[in-house]
């Protein structure tokens, strides 16, 4: 399964903006703030990138599932199913 970068150009900028959080949680961490904030700000960046990925694997699924020249639909099932649980 490929797809194509400018598909996923949300994901892109989610991710950037995951790595903004990572970085603010780093700087609350060096600067000793408290165990609560930066739990939270952990929590919310891990289902940032929880959603990226499923955003990555829906996306995938609608590329497969798009009909080949012969006008068959081919999707791996298996391997969908692998990268869904694998963000589980």
């Amino acid at each position: 399964m490929q797809v194509q970068p400018s598909e996923l150009s949300d994901v892109v900028s989610r991710l950037r903006r995951v790595e903004g959080q990572i970085s603010g949680i780093i700087r609350m961490i060096e600067d000793g703030r408290e165990c609560k904030d930066v739990v939270t700000q952990l929590a919310a960046a891990a289902r940032a990138l929880d959603k990226a990925g499923f955003k990555i694997i829906a996306t995938g699924l609608r590329h497969c599932m798009t009909q080949n020249d012969e006008g068959e639909r081919a999707v791996d099932v298996a391997e969908m199913e692998r990268l869904f649980l694998s963000l589980a």
